[in-house]
Parts: C-alpha cells; sequence; structure tokens
C-alpha cells in the first residue's frame, strides 16, 4: 500500500473531482460500515474531528458513552472506480478513538494492530495472503437474492459453462484499479462458486483488503443482475466458502519460517508457529467461523478441514504448507470463512501462533494420509482433534482459552460472546424445514 499523508489526500481528491468520502469502519461482527462527507469536510475528517454515535453500533458502547470519533488511516483513501468521474466517491478506513482521544478498546482494526504490535515487539512481521470464495446467484424480479446459481460450470471451467466470468473479471478489473495486485481467479468446485486471490501483504492491510474486496464483490455483482454472498455454506450438498489464510512472519525483509538446512525447510519458529495454532485451534474457531452456517461448512466429506492436524502433502487437515520455499514458505490455515471479522481473525491467528514460539510449542509429526478416510479410533491413537461442531460449542471453547481472550480484549470477548449466544438460541428454538420432513408424518 502507498503510503500517504493528509495533505496528499488532500491533494488528489482535489486533483481526481472527489465530491463524497465515505469513511468507513466495521463493528465487531465484519459488517461494514460508514459514515459519508462531502469533500468540504475532509481537511476536518482527516484530522480527526468527526464524531459519530458509537452506540448504534453492534458491539460498540452503550448509550451513555456513545461519543466516537473516526480517525482515517490516509493511506486506505481510494476512489472507486465503479462511480462517476464527476462528482467522484473516495473512501478511507478509519480508527475509531474515544472522546478521550484515546483508541477504542472494541474497534477490531486496533485489536489487530496490538497483536501485530506484539508480534514487532519480537522482531516479525506478519504476511498473510487471503483465498476467499464466495457464491453468485440469481435475483427474482423483486432483486430478492435465490440460492439459484447462474451457471452448471466446476472447479476451472471457462464460458460457455461459467457465466459468471464476466461478473468475476469485472471484479478483478475493479480491484486492480483500487491498487490490488490479484494473482489468481477462477471457477470454484460449486456452480456459481468463485475464488479470487491477491497478493499477501501485511496484516493489518490485508484485513483491510479482506473488507473492501467483500464490498467490491457484492457491488460490481449487483450491476452484473447478481447476488454474491459469503455465506459459509448457503446450499445443502455443494462445497461450503472458505477463506484459507495463507501466513507468515517476516524479519528485515526475511521469511523467518524458511530453513535450507531444516527437514521439510521449516524452521523452528514456523513449526512453534504451527504448535501454537493448533493449541489454540478450537478455541480461534468462535472467531474463524463466527455463524451458526460456519458449521454446515466444517463437515467431513467437502475439503473443509475438520481435523486438528498438519501436513506438507494432503489437503484434509487443518494446516497445509504448501510445496513452494525459500521467500515463499508459508502455513495455511484452511479453516477459517468468508464471514468472519477479518481484522479479530487474523489477530487470534497472529496471538495463537506467537504464543506457540514464545513456548516453543512444538507440534505433533505431519499427518499425510487422509484423515477423512480414517476411523475415529484412528484419529484417537494419532491425536487427532475435532475442530468444534457447532457454534456454541466453539464459544464453549473460547471462554476456556485465555490466551485468545486476551487477544481480542475483554470488551470484545463479553460483547461478541453475548451477542453469539444469543444467536445460538435463536437459531435453536427453530423449527426447520428438515424437521417438518421428518417428523411431521412419522409422528
Amino acid at each position: 500500500m502507498e503510503k500517504l499523508d493528509n495533505d496528499e489526500v488532500l491533494r488528489m481528491a482535489k486533483e481526481l473531482g472527489v465530491k463524497f468520502i465515505r469513511l468507513q469502519f466495521t463493528d465487531i461482527f465484519g459488517v461494514l460500515k460508514n459514515v459519508s462527507v462531502t469533500v468540504e469536510q475532509l481537511e476536518k475528517a482527516l484530522n480527526g474531528e468527526l464524531m459519530f454515535d458509537g452506540s448504534s453500533i453492534e458491539g460498540f458502547v452503550r448509550i451513555e458513552e456513545s461519543d466516537m470519533y473516526l480517525k482515517p488511516d490516509p493511506s486506505t483513501f481510494v476512489v472507486f472506480p465503479w462511480r462517476p468521474r464527476e462528482g467522484a466517491v473516495a473512501r478511507l478506513i478509519c480508527d475509531i478513538y474515544t472522546s478521550d482521544d484515546e483508541p477504542f478498546i472494541g474497534d477490531p482494526r486496533f485489536i489487530l494492530k496490538k497483536v501485530a504490535q506484539e508480534a514487532k515487539e519480537m522482531g516479525y512481521t506478519m504476511m498473510v495472503g487471503p483465498e476467499a470464495e464466495f457464491y453468485l446467484f440469481q435475483v427474482d424480479s423483486d432483486g430478492r437474492p435465490t440460492t439459484i446459481t447462474h451457471d452448471k460450470a466446476g472447479y476451472f471451467d471457462l464460458t460457455p459453462v461459467d457465466l459468471g466470468e464476466d461478473a468475476r473479471r469485472d471484479v478483478v478489473l475493479t480491484l486492480e484499479e483500487l491498487g490490488y495486485e490479484v494473482e489468481a481467479s477462477h471457477h470454484e468446485v460449486g456452480p456459481g462458486q468463485h475464488e479470487i486471490d491477491f497478493k499477501y501483504a501485511d496484516a493489518v492491510e490485508t484485513a483491510d483488503r479482506v473488507v473492501t474486496f467483500r464490498f467490491v464483490v457484492r457491488t460490481i455483482a449487483q450491476r452484473h443482475g447478481l447476488h454474491a454472498t459469503f455465506m459459509p455454506k448457503p446450499i445443502i450438498g455443494l462445497p461450503g466458502s472458505g477463506m484459507h489464510l495463507n501466513q507468515s512472519l517476516m524479519k528485515d525483509g526475511v521469511n523467518m519460517f524458511y530453513d535450507p538446512d531444516a527437514p521439510l525447510q521449516l524452521s523452528d519458529t514456523c513449526l512453534y508457529y504451527i504448535g501454537g495454532l493448533m493449541n489454540h485451534a478450537q478455541a480461534l474457531t468462535a472467531i474463524t467461523n463466527p455463524t451458526v452456517n460456519s458449521y454446515k461448512r466444517l463437515v467431513s466429506g467437502y475439503e473443509a478441514p475438520v481435523y486438528v492436524a498438519w501436513s506438507s502433502r494432503n489437503r484434509s487437515p487443518l494446516i497445509r504448507v504448501p510445496a513452494k520455499k525459500g521467500q515463499s514458505t508459508r502455513i495455511e490455515l484452511r479453516s477459517p470463512d468468508p464471514s468472519c471479522n477479518p481484522y479479530l481473525a487474523l489477530a487470534v491467528c497472529l496471538k495463537a501462533g506467537l504464543d506457540g514460539i514464545k513456548k516453543k510449542v512444538k507440534p505433533p509429526l505431519p499427518c499425510d494420509q487422509n484423515i477423512y478416510e480414517m476411523t475415529p479410533q484412528e484419529r484417537e491413537k494419532l491425536g487427532i482433534n475435532s475442530l468444534p461442531g457447532s457454534l456454541s460449542e466453539a464459544l464453549d471453547k473460547l471462554t476456556a482459552d485465555q490466551v485468545i481472550m486476551d487477544a481480542l480484549g475483554p470488551h470484545v470477548t463479553e460483547r461478541f460472546l453475548e451477542a453469539k449466544r444469543i444467536e445460538w438460541e435463536r437459531y435453536r428454538i427453530q423449527v426447520h424445514p428438515w424437521e417438518l420432513e421428518e417428523y411431521l408424518t412419522k409422528y
């Protein structure tokens, strides 16, 4: 990301004919929010003088402490390429501050910055490359989303069976105009399912880009008369959508996961990081897979990881080590899905990995067998645990893991748990169509 300052943003806004600026941030669930101002208010905004009501944002503050400030990060300034050039619309991603001019402890971006600072004090910078999947569905005559896919294509298919190719192409072109380096885009396994991968960056920039990516995909899909969804498992019997996170640690420009003389060319730092992720995998799943629907994806048989293991050879474990080494050495965490808040997801992953490094947690031996085909007894013999099977179970694991709760901080931990337990209870008391089909005439 190009490092801009306030003066450069003001100059660019004038040169590019910007009229409106969206000041963006996320709530604790990763839902994008914005306050729109005119260009005449931009200097005031850049100086952090714009206030908003934090009590109206999910998981932020109570009504009696609602005054909060938006402080834009000038490096996140971009102009939306799909809006008219005359009276253009730009955006800035903001950090949230309290009325006492302190960073707000419930701001997901601040939480990630705090853990990234902890890594920096240990000499590390987390680098992340996401692989986000999504479905494109048709809309009905009233413009409401359906679950009818727009094609019958499969993995890596092309036109004429991939009818979403034009929409995906426009998404890629838009992302490139916004400064992304798109490394790959293709049709995924499910009909109507797609994946777009963009180049790795440091943790905060990557989280910013994931939030923007989801916004761009949905916007461009809508312009093609389609609905894009990052729901983890929208259709029974079809693959779910994941967001694999390729992670590494850099120090002075050197990849600290690479050791040419070690087995598998993986350094002790890398192994300890894997050990930390595996130690905390069950708890961090509440954050990386935060919805009731997330656990419809995390089932055996659809390539989504269910078992806490690692390998350099197969894709059934939770963590895979891709073959490319040297500066490209990385680990791929395969469980997260694109409904997560990327700031919180990266924060808990990094915290778990750093904990492994601090405590020198060696992971078990890599598992190069197909875990999906193992019996429960075989998995037990190898000490392979499972990820939580439901949101409720994941929340219980979170409350039992002090390291992951420390990463989130008490404010977000409390608000997240409260909201997600309500979500689980709302789901639990529903009578679902499957139950009516199964039991209504039987009993």
